[in-house]
């Protein structure tokens, strides 16, 4: 292999870890190469859109925003963090304009797919060192095949905010092209139904320390992780959403339209809804009989869904969706305000009645799907709320 080739495969070839608690290890996380992007995709408007009762479609587009990419990048293993209302991926320049063009067809029938304008950037790493950021990367596996990137050095969060700021001639916001092709939308898929809590919330957290020192925030991190498993009296595991009692499928899915419109691309609405149609029904006649049609193995599909969750993440930021009781709920909210009160991290949250889930499902056979987790009724974007303001707060005290 070509230096580019190496440089180009330098996640394919990163080698993972499988305990998640591990990911508090920054001294194992390696630094992507120089010449890499970070590209970002981030729903506009979406606090309007929550409150119009449309976050599903925000999820929808956050999640096409990693798979217009992911689809065009062939065999190169690309990292990716969900964020509910947007989706960040880290590409090898050579990539670069490939990435670009996914987004900007994303960002050019957004509004008209599902209703919402889509904001998309792209920053190379390069810039991010130069102005003492970094982005470093550990390779989480869900499962054999499938991975959740982990991201430090504190490049990603510098990403968002270069490109959500206001200055005219944005160097870090991509233009509008005009006679642009329509995005890869291809394994993206909504048809569960919202996941039920069988606790009785769904609860999103996004912790972060307070502290510069990455030793420090080590620490910091296990003993968050540690006090919220002695609340709830077991591993965080023990909390995913998905589980065999939150996992129904109805048919035909609620998200039916939403998928058919995504994944139209030249074949046409109709045509494409037809097929998700009558393919989910072969899904939903599996499930209610567990039995196997084609690639789609009903039980073995959902014991690997359950398993290929993103539902806690580290990009700079530790992310959870949890499934908790009331109770379970008002403790973690009480300790995680004596830490923060105590100057020791800053957080937010956000309890719902159920929790989104949003596929990528690319290869059955392999095993190659992950599925995207996020709160309802915001989410992950309105914990953001509480979390920036608490982060500004604690910026400006003494």
């Amino acid at each position: 292999m070509t230096s580019q080739d190496i440089e180009d495969r330098f996640y394919n070839e990163l080698a993972p870890f499988t305990r998640f608690d591990d990911f508090v290890d920054f001294n194992a996380y390696a630094p992507v190469p120089q010449d890499w992007v970070v590209m970002i995709a981030d729903v506009e408007g979406s606090t309007q859109a929550i409150k119009d009762g449309r976050y599903k479609q925000v999820n929808m587009v956050g999640a096409a925003s990693i798979t217009a990419v992911l689809n065009v990048c062939g065999d190169i293993e690309v990292p990716f963090v969900f964020g509910g209302d947007g989706g960040t991926l880290v590409v090898p320049g050579s990539l670069r304009e490939t990435a670009c063009e996914a987004l900007l067809s994303l960002q050019a029938v957004s509004k008209t797919m599902f209703g919402l304008a889509l904001r998309v950037g792209a920053v190379p790493v390069a810039d991010l060192r130069s102005m003492g950021e970094d982005v470093r990367i550990r390779k989480y596996a869900l499962s054999p095949g499938n991975f959740l990137a982990m991201f430090s050095g504190g490049g990603v969060e510098r990403s968002d905010a270069l490109l959500k700021r206001a200055a005219p001639n944005n160097p870090y916001a991509l233009q509008k092209r005009p006679e642009i092709g329509e995005p890869d939308l291809e394994g993206l898929s909504c048809r569960w139904q919202p996941l039920a809590p069988k606790n009785g919330r769904m609860m999103n957290l996004m912790i972060q320390g307070t502290t510069d020192d990455p030793a420090a925030e080590s620490k910091l991190l296990g003993e968050v992780l540690s006090s919220i498993a002695d609340i709830l009296g077991h591993d965080l595991t023990d909390a995913a959403p998905a589980n065999s009692f939150s996992m129904r499928f109805k048919w035909p899915p609620a998200g039916l339209k939403l998928e058919a419109r995504a994944t139209a691309g030249s074949e046409g609405y109709w045509k494409r809804y037809l097929a998700v149609l009558a393919s989910s029904l072969i899904q939903f006649w599996c499930e209610r009989f567990d039995r196997r049609a084609g690639a789609y193995d009903a039980p073995v599909y959902r014991q690997e869904l359950r398993s290929n969750t993103d539902f806690r993440k580290y990009d700079g930021v530790l992310r959870a969706v949890l499934d908790v009781s009331e109770d379970q709920a008002m403790m973690i909210e009480r300790y995680l305000e004596s830490e923060y009160r105590a100057n020791r991290l800053v957080y937010g949250l956000h309890t719902a009645p159920t929790a989104l889930m949003t596929c990528l499902v690319f290869n059955l056979e392999q095993n190659k799907h992950v599925h995207l987790i996020d709160g309802s009724d915001g989410g992950f974007a309105m914990a953001a709320t509480g979390f920036k303001s608490r982060l500004e707060l604690s910026m400006v005290s003494p």
